[in-house]
């Protein structure tokens, strides 16, 4: 998803505030950011492991973090929901391929910026910071050996 010569993480994270402050109402919202679920790359079923299973999460989420040269995570995620798989999207555009200090030292402001901590439901809301934790415990990991 991100490109480590893309723009810096938290920069990434503003891009997407603006995108989601295009829009007026929260029905568009939600469809921009389900449409941006769709767009998620393939992940295998394979890979659909209970290791891999976010903890926390009401829908069904797997995440599979892989070590890239460089020091980056290359973060895999899907859902059966539309709209988590929209919020893994956002995610993975901010945090995919970046280092472990990176993610650690870059807290998910998206959230509140963009009102998502108001207008999630409180399960939806519970699993994007179940989601956002298991990113961290990778990075955090990796970090300590």
């Amino acid at each position: 998803m991100a490109n480590p010569q893309s723009a810096d993480i938290r920069s990434t994270q503003q891009e997407i505030i603006d995108e989601l402050a295009f829009f007026d109402d929260w029905a568009d919202k939600y469809r921009y950011i389900i449409d941006l679920g769709r767009k998620l790359p393939g992940f295998p079923d394979a890979w659909k492991t209970e290791e891999n299973k976010v903890k926390g999460c009401q829908s069904q989420v797997w995440l599979k973090v892989e070590d890239l040269p460089k020091n980056l995570l290359k973060l895999h995620a899907i859902s059966d929901a539309a709209i988590v798989s929209g919020l893994i999207a956002i995610i993975l555009r901010i945090y995919d391929e970046r280092t472990p200090q990176e993610i650690l030292s870059t807290p998910p402001d998206f959230i509140k910026a963009t009102g998502l901590d108001g207008h999630l439901s409180p399960t939806r809301s519970t699993g994007l910071a179940a989601m956002l934790r298991t990113i961290r415990i990778h990075a955090e990991r990796r970090l300590t050996g």
